[in-house]
């Protein structure tokens, strides 16, 4: 297949045609040429008209829920809402059924990539059956192909379980991924707590419980480096997901800037509400960590703005109409994320587009320990093809669950197409 891409604008720090306007052909999954007026026989030609082009997104945190839980999201439904978001590489969470605690789930996993633009990167489980008491063969784990060490859905409350697995992986180079919260103090919490969930009669779930549980694993990692004899790689040994309030980006600031080897993430849909958006009681709305104060909203942008926080994901967490049409306290937590995470990032960021796209490309590869993707006359292509000033309307999402605030709504950030390990999908 041959398409040849008019006037696009190239995104891409690493590139020394960052900034240009260029045209680009595309032969059977390769990058074949750049230049300026083009031309090629046979090509199906698209115009610019505003399009962008950068290295392929990478999603660091999507629960796909197959194998087990298929009604609410497959393997080949989370890569189509993938595709459309503009991701060619998302990392799965290992919470399905079974949990991704083996060679064999792993593998049926990393299979899944096989044919299409979208690579799944799996992420192994931590303890056996995410349950948080006994260890996984996480060497083993690792050289089958296991990009980090979570799990996921379910925080870990060991402090022991926690600093062995920092003991077990550093001298992996591996990660660890963790999301901060003490589950003691959010236990039966539906809403962030404050005043909003004061009015409305709903359980708080405290900004404490992150907070301590942050100062507990930062507190972890510093211990485990003064245990472990392996050589400083400078990558993180330890990434913190879904960091939400004020004090944790200001812990992992901290952090940083003693040298400790942290990152973090924060979902994109924590950047267009906050906690007193849920005065309806729209189970769309109810996520975990939950949709925080303006104070703490306002935190979490300037640490974006700042690089403490290091990369942006979807949290795509698939629910069937089952779990969402209910009560506000008896529905599960969780919005699907990943057709709308870059509108969501360009319309309440701040950011600009160059720094914006950094956190959706090369900074999440290289906490990974993931190839950077360039833009290279005679290779493979991995390139995400957008308008980002393109005003569209989300009228129909392509996961299987339903679970989102935002259909029927206008997002601004359009994604136009993908092309990866041979696939080109264009949605225009």
């Amino acid at each position: 297949m041959k398409v040849l891409l008019r006037s696009v604008r190239i995104i891409d720090k690493a590139s020394p045609l960052h900034g240009q306007v260029k045209d680009l052909l595309l032969e059977n999954g390769i990058l074949t040429q750049i230049g300026d007026g083009l031309a090629a026989d046979g090509a199906e030609v698209r115009e610019g008209n505003g399009l962008c082009v950068s290295a392929g997104w990478i999603d660091m945190r999507v629960a796909s829920r197959d194998p087990g839980y298929e009604h609410k999201e497959s393997i080949e439904s989370v890569q189509e809402a993938a595709a459309r978001g503009g991701f060619t590489e998302i990392v799965l969470l290992p919470n399905s059924r079974p949990v991704v605690d083996s060679k064999d789930t792993l593998n049926y996993v990393r299979k899944g990539s096989n044919g299409g633009p979208v690579v799944l990167h799996a992420a192994a489980a931590v303890t056996k059956g995410t349950d948080g008491v006994d260890f996984t063969d996480m060497i083993d784990l690792h050289t089958s192909g296991a990009v980090a060490f979570t799990d996921g859905e379910h925080p870990i409350q060991n402090a022991d379980i926690l600093l062995k697995a920092l003991l077990y992986l550093s001298p992996l180079n591996a990660l660890l991924m963790n999301r901060a919260e003490d589950k003691q103090l959010t236990l039966f919490g539906q809403m962030h707590e404050g005043v909003s969930s004061t009015l409305l009669g709903l359980k708080g779930m405290p900004a404490l419980a992150e907070e301590m549980m942050l100062s507990r694993d930062l507190k972890l990692l510093e211990y485990a480096l003064e245990k472990s004899t392996t050589p400083d790689t400078g990558l993180p040994l330890l990434h913190v997901s879904l960091v939400s309030t004020a004090r944790a980006v200001e812990l992992i600031r901290e952090a940083k800037a003693k040298g400790l080897p942290v990152s973090c993430d924060m979902a994109a849909h924590q950047l267009a509400f906050e906690d007193k958006d849920l005065m309806d009681f729209d189970t769309n709305l109810k996520v975990n960590p939950p949709f925080r104060s303006e104070a703490d909203a306002q935190a979490v942008r300037q640490a974006l703005a700042d690089g403490t926080i290091d990369a942006v994901v979807s949290d795509h967490s698939p629910h069937d109409e089952e779990s969402k049409n209910l009560e506000f306290d008896h529905a599960d937590f969780g919005i699907t994320g990943l057709e709308t995470a870059f509108a969501l990032t360009q319309m309440h960021s701040g950011l600009g587009l160059e720094a914006l796209i950094e956190k959706l490309t090369s900074r999440p590869r290289q906490i990974l320990r993931l190839p950077q993707v360039t833009l290279e006359e005679g290779k493979p292509a991995n390139l995400t093809f957008f308008r980002p000033d393109a005003e569209w309307t989300f009228v129909r999402t392509y996961s299987k669950s339903k679970n989102t605030p935002f259909l029927g709504k206008v997002l601004r950030g359009r994604v136009c197409g993908v092309v990866n390990q041979g696939g080109f999908r264009w949605f225009e």
